[in-house]
């Protein structure tokens, strides 16, 4: 017998990749349990299902920057991380051990977590569960979208943490017409981006003669620094909230398009965001 849940959780998070530097990325999960059954005629009772198995993932998983922890430019200096890419740019990262989480593998991939979480998985499973499969995949890519990667330092919950994103799509309407060439526009614009605020940036520094950004903070769950390119930063003068991004966008379509009228709608990873639209 198998149970199956559909949709059992988003993964909201960011990783390092080698030669994208600083991803964001929204995944689903799908999970298959297989075994014998209970007392109850079950393999696991559905309620457990969200308890154990949707709460572990989220956890441990969600709202963090992944590291693969195979990666040959990966090195660690107590608290602080050092991620080498192949273009010889260099990203640092310094916060709470929770922030981050380590994945035994070269690169991350939906497999490589996958198999991540089926480890993290295994001690708290009942022992009538023999086997288990998950399916990580990300929102079917219709229209424009972007990656990007954030920290929100004055968020109650995991938003604080320097490094954590988001796969997003964009809509904008001019004049009540839905524009996709400034969709993409803007798409391009956030792809593989660190969208960070200027109050948070605490230092311009170099590496390899190429410009850095340092963002710092300190948050409820701790202090956090982040160091990478310039040309993989853009800055806001507020915190990154969607709302805020979605505001910013509408303004700058504004001033880039006078006497237009905008409504944008920006996602925040999947079936969720905010709309900014013109007065």
């Amino acid at each position: 017998m198998r149970l199956f849940v559909h949709q059992l959780t988003v993964l909201d998070f960011s990783y390092l990749h080698p030669t994208r530097g600083l991803v964001g990325e929204s995944w689903q999960v799908d999970i298959e349990l297989e075994g014998g059954l209970d007392d109850q005629g079950m393999v696991l009772d559905f309620g457990d299902v969200k308890r154990r198995v949707k709460y572990l993932i989220d956890e441990s998983f969600d709202h963090r920057l992944l590291v693969p922890a195979d990666h040959a430019g990966l090195s660690m200096q107590g608290d602080q991380l050092r991620f080498l890419l192949e273009g010889g740019q260099r990203i640092r990262h310094r916060g709470p051990a929770e922030a981050v989480q380590f994945i035994p593998a070269p690169e991350i991939s939906t497999d490589s977590v996958a198999r991540a979480i089926h480890q993290a998985l295994e001690p708290v499973l009942p022992g009538n569960v023999q086997s288990v499969h998950l399916t990580l995949y990300p929102e079917p890519e219709e229209g424009a979208w972007y990656q990007y990667s954030h920290g929100l330092k004055l968020h109650c919950g995991n938003c604080q943490r320097i490094a954590h994103g988001h796969r997003s799509r964009i809509r904008i309407w001019r004049d009540g017409v839905r524009d996709e060439m400034l969709e993409q526009l803007w798409a391009e614009r956030l792809r593989d981006i660190y969208i960070g605020t200027e109050a948070d940036m605490v230092a311009i520094t170099s590496w390899n003669d190429q410009s850095c950004f340092r963002f710092a903070y300190s948050a409820e769950q701790g202090d956090f620094e982040l160091e990478l390119d310039a040309e993989r930063c853009y800055l806001l003068d507020t915190e990154s909230t969607v709302e805020n991004i979605a505001r910013h966008i509408r303004e700058r379509l504004e001033k880039e398009h006078q006497g237009s009228r905008f409504r944008v709608q920006a996602f925040e990873g999947i079936g969720k965001g905010a709309i900014s639209e013109s007065h």
